[in-house]
């Protein structure tokens, strides 16, 4: 089976999905976080307004989750072969943010875990650590290794995919 073919949410996901992320208080997390991937046709057409580009598909990307604004976060497909949880995190905001929030599912839930968001992690990436005890207590369910701040896991994220912004951008008419 392809990555492709493999829809199946994550136990991961499905955790995030099960905690409240108040918005409205300085320094909360933006981030709504549905309870399954969007469907591939609303993806596609969700991609193709957002690059203005109608020849483009969003088969890349399963979208898991929104900010207030209706900028999505998604799994980026771009690993082969490579299962879900492997595959990098990314961000397209509303009014155009754009990056790679995590390499792998594991360091998304670590951004969480620091108190970022998507959202957060690509338009802030050097926000101060604000902690959540009840999402450090998810990322460790979830992960194996150490504890990484938000901050550690989108500088690794930019350094392994240094020409996201870009190839995106490429994209857009």
């Amino acid at each position: 089976m392809s990555t492709t073919d493999d829809r199946r949410f994550p136990a991961a996901l499905d955790a995030v999905a099960e905690i409240e992320f108040p918005f409205g208080e300085d320094g909360q997390i933006d981030f709504e976080p549905y309870t399954d991937f969007l469907p591939a046709g609303e993806t596609t057409d969700w991609f193709r307004a957002w690059t203005g580009n109608a020849e483009v598909s969003g088969d890349a990307y399963l979208v898991f989750g929104q900010d207030g604004t209706g900028g999505h976060a998604a799994i980026w497909l771009v690993r082969e072969g490579r299962p879900l949880t492997e595959q990098p995190v990314v961000f397209l905001g509303s009014e155009g943010e754009l990056g790679v929030v995590a390499p792998d599912l594991a360091g998304f839930l670590w951004v969480l875990a620091d108190g970022s968001g998507p959202y957060e992690a690509v338009t802030d990436p050097e926000r101060a650590s604000r902690p959540n005890p009840e999402l450090v207590d998810l990322a460790q369910d979830f992960t194996s290794g150490d504890r990484r701040t938000a901050a550690e896991v989108v500088a690794a994220a930019d350094a392994e995919f240094p020409t996201f912004e870009d190839d995106i951008l490429a994209l857009c008419r």
